[in-house]
């Protein structure tokens, strides 16, 4: 059984000599799957979350070389690092690998302490990449989606939109009269409010494609790919409002309620012919701004605007 956080290592070698040779050198603290050859170890790549691929030059079939190209041509996998396997003072296979983008390679005989060393620096490195990913797409504040990443997973989604048609439903919301709250409370409380309403609106999103992010100050968006119902735009925008609410967060310098509410503008598209992701969150900010002036703390909906 796998622990948790546990490097998985996949192995493609069709030497049963060179597989139990590396399942020893980890067996304590990895988890390693094997692949005899290159259609079972893309398949694997492609459905496994890996941190690195040992990777034998010489297969049958699909050589290692080819193999790397193709993990590198696909996006599911490309980031995975590859480790080639070769033999010693092979500098033409070493060369080729890391023109194909592998990241280091191994000599044969293998080394047992130099291939762990390996190994490790590989999962470090990927992590730590991960890692500052991570930090440039994430509001510090909060640890929603930021700007950035809303506006880059917008961008793929309208275009994804454009294609195929697919529903996709965007929310735009504002913390009513959250300056007079700052003023009321002070910003060190107003930053716990914008913490507060940040996890209300996340846990009011039910699918792992949908997005929340901060996208600036005291506004927040979502992002709903194929919002059709029970999941729709107008039902998951109410959901985030009535949750919002539910936290009962005091707000005594508010004209709308005498705790913390929200106002929400929601558009649902469904047909090809869209303008830009621009416009999208241009027209969603409109509809935020009639639930303002129709006296806040309520959503505002409109379907196929955009048809």
């Amino acid at each position: 059984m796998r622990v948790p956080g546990q490097p998985r290592i996949l192995v493609v070698d069709d030497e049963p000599a060179n597989i139990e040779l590396i399942a020893k050198i980890f067996e304590d603290d990895c988890e390693v799957l094997f692949a005899l050859d290159g259609e079972k170890a893309t398949k694997i790549a492609g459905e496994t979350v890996l941190d690195v691929i040992l990777l034998d030059v010489m297969l049958p079939g699909m050589d290692g070389f080819e193999i790397c190209s193709r993990l590198k041509a696909s996006e599911l996998t490309r980031d995975i690092p590859v480790i080639f396997i070769t033999g010693s003072g092979d500098i033409e296979a070493e060369t080729r690998g890391l023109e194909l983008g592998a990241m280091d390679y191994i000599a044969k005989p293998i080394n047992p302490p130099a291939v762990r060393m390996r190994v490790r620096n590989q999962i470090e490195l990927k992590r730590a990449r991960e890692q500052l990913a991570r930090l440039a797409t994430t509001d510090g504040l909060t640890g929603l989606a930021n700007r950035r990443r809303f506006d880059e997973v917008l961008a793929l989604e309208h275009a994804r939109h454009s294609r195929s048609g697919v529903e996709l439903g965007l929310i735009m919301l504002d913390i009513d009269h959250f300056k007079n709250f700052n003023d009321t409370y002070g910003h060190v409380r107003g930053d716990e409010c914008l913490r507060e309403v940040a996890r209300a609106m996340a846990s009011s999103l039910w699918r792992a494609t949908d997005l929340a992010a901060r996208y600036g100050g005291e506004e927040f968006a979502c992002i709903l790919p194929e919002a059709r119902p029970p999941h729709g735009v107008r039902d998951v925008a109410e959901r985030i409002r009535r949750a919002v609410e539910n936290l009962n967060i005091p707000h005594g310098n508010s004209p709308t309620a005498d705790h913390v509410t929200v106002s929400l503008g929601a558009i649902g598209i469904c047909c090809r012919k869209t303008s830009g992701p621009s416009s999208l969150v241009a027209r969603a900010d409109e509809f935020l701004y009639r639930a303002k002036a129709q006296g806040r703390n309520q959503v505002v909906f409109s379907s196929g605007v955009e048809c």
